[in-house]
């Protein structure tokens, strides 16, 4: 396995992929749906096999450039392999269509165009799931054995070396040839990311939701897609209960501190200290207490303060979604309808925007411009404050949480961010260009930068139809995608001529 291209791995790992919902869709008598994905798994492991013998005996110094690049083939030529089985098994859909519809599951946004989920088939909402589970897994890998190594997607904030370049971080990951980094992280993570979303899957089944819409359910959560097969988890039989389990799962969507320490962001005694976990919880807190005060004076006027349910209910609903479009996931609480029809008041799109705008931690599934670059302009912007007030002081020891976080890290999550802005100026324009109001233009883009998919459901006035949109307007979404998973400094590395020769 070791001399087979990483990107050929990934397709093998696609092919063995599909015959599970083979099996599952032959166990619920969906036997032309199971020939489908077995022909398709069967073909796949077939050109896979001789792509193998074809290689073999061929040998070639591994560069730092190859990972980097199997990483961006596997986010926009790898969905098109695995829309095959989709594609053979709805027949009237286009395959522009199945296209976009795993591009959005395998960089985890969740964006969908099979409006209502009635109409597919359980096995195919589990395909989507899993391609989603998948995307979020190879992030996670990613992040340890390409990005960190390379200082990007946030590792630049703290990384001694330039992001695109390098490290100079002398630890054993960093030292290891590209395929030992890839392999060493996989062996790290996958027994983690497997575990975390068979134990979720376990609680929430204890609960009372099906044996599919769990599974789903668990993986949407891992992966931060959102991803369901019953329209979200305020549909799902496990209630109020499951989302407290999904809302304790979502924390590690927060922080990588969470579950792993290889790669950290910033030194640390206890995970308390992590910068990105507190920001995170303020965050969540902050906003949860202004909706649910917006609510509480909406319902003022309404009359509507004599039942304390209710007060309870519209509480939860807020903390719950505030938190599910913090990490990107995109999942609605079951009581958030309780809390607009408790006040009266419609969904505050913008705030929702918001916060998927700033996303979750770095090297996690979540997407946005992540937790630890606002935390590194936020120190810029109290240092500059404290020199406007005393300009000749002279600081001693850093502020506690502020260790690893370097003076450049700021400058480049500025570099990041502005970068981030004007890639969203770009897609929203062609979007309007192409006969979207500038709103729609704007969630489209939003959701598709910042991979939080449900987005186009809830954020607007009324829901975006994504089947509706032309072949246009759904290219453009899937190259904003794949841009906002791999993120703009990674596309920019990419590029480079320099990296190209190491």
């Amino acid at each position: 396995m070791s001399r087979i291209p990483l990107l050929v791995q990934m397709v093998l790992i696609s092919g063995l992929m599909m015959l599970v919902p083979a099996v599952v869709a032959s166990g619920q008598g969906e036997h032309f749906v199971a020939r489908m994905f077995f022909y398709s798994g069967t073909l796949v492991l077939f050109v896979c096999a001789l792509i193998a013998v074809a290689i073999e005996g061929t040998q070639r110094r591994s560069k730092t450039i190859d990972n980097l690049k199997a990483l961006f083939f596997a986010v926009a030529i790898l969905p098109a392999i695995l829309a095959i089985p989709v594609y053979e098994t709805l027949d009237v859909v286009p395959f522009l269509d199945v296209y976009f519809e795993m591009v959005s599951c395998l960089t985890t946004t969740g964006m969908t165009i099979f409006e209502p989920a009635s109409m597919l088939a359980d096995p195919v909402h589990l395909w989507r799931g899993m391609v989603g589970w998948l995307g979020g897994l190879l992030m996670w890998i990613a992040a340890a054995a390409v990005l960190a190594p390379l200082s990007l997607g946030g590792f630049e904030v703290t990384a001694l070396g330039e992001p695109g370049q390098i490290s100079n971080n002398k630890g054993q990951m960093q030292r290891a040839r590209p395929m030992k980094r890839w392999s060493r992280a996989a062996q790290a993570l996958l027994p983690i990311y497997i575990g975390l979303t068979f134990a979720l899957w376990v609680m929430l089944l204890v609960l009372g939701d099906q044996p599919t819409v769990a599974l789903m359910h668990a993986m949407s959560t891992m992966s931060t897609s959102g991803i369901s097969g019953v329209g979200g988890v305020a549909n799902a039989n496990s209630g109020v209960a499951g989302e407290m389990v999904i809302f304790l799962f979502l924390l590690f969507a927060l922080s990588r501190g969470t579950f792993s320490s290889d790669t950290g962001a910033v030194r640390r005694n206890n995970l308390w200290e992590d910068p990105e976990l507190r920001l995170g919880l303020l965050i969540v807190c902050g906003v949860s207490t202004m909706l649910f005060a917006r609510h509480w004076f909406g319902a003022l006027d309404e009359n509507t303060l004599r039942d304390p349910a209710a007060t309870i209910r519209a509480a939860w609903g807020g903390i719950f979604t505030v938190m599910s479009f913090l990490t990107t996931t995109g999942f609605e609480s079951t009581e958030w309808q309780v809390a607009r029809d408790w006040s009266g008041l419609k969904t505050p799109g913008l705030i929702l925007l918001a916060l998927a705008m700033v996303g979750g931690g770095v090297a996690t599934t979540a997407g946005g411009v992540k937790l630890l670059r606002v935390y590194a302009l936020y120190l810029q912007g109290l240092g500059e404050m404290e020199r406007l007030v005393h300009p000749n002081v002279v600081l001693g020891r850093r502020r506690a949480g502020a260790q690893g976080i370097r003076r450049r890290g700021a400058v480049i999550a500025w570099v990041f961010f502005m970068l981030f802005a004007l890639s969203l100026a770009v897609i929203a324009t062609l979007l309007a260009l192409m006969g979207n109001t500038f709103q729609e233009a704007l969630i489209l883009a939003i959701s598709a930068l910042t991979t939080t998919g449900p987005l186009t459901q809830v954020a607007g006035e009324f829901p975006i139809a994504i089947s509706s949109l032309g072949f246009g307007e759904k290219i453009i979404l899937c190259i904003a995608m794949i841009v906002g998973r791999l993120e703009a400094l990674a596309i920019i590395a990419l590029i480079s001529p320099d990296l190209w020769q190491k």
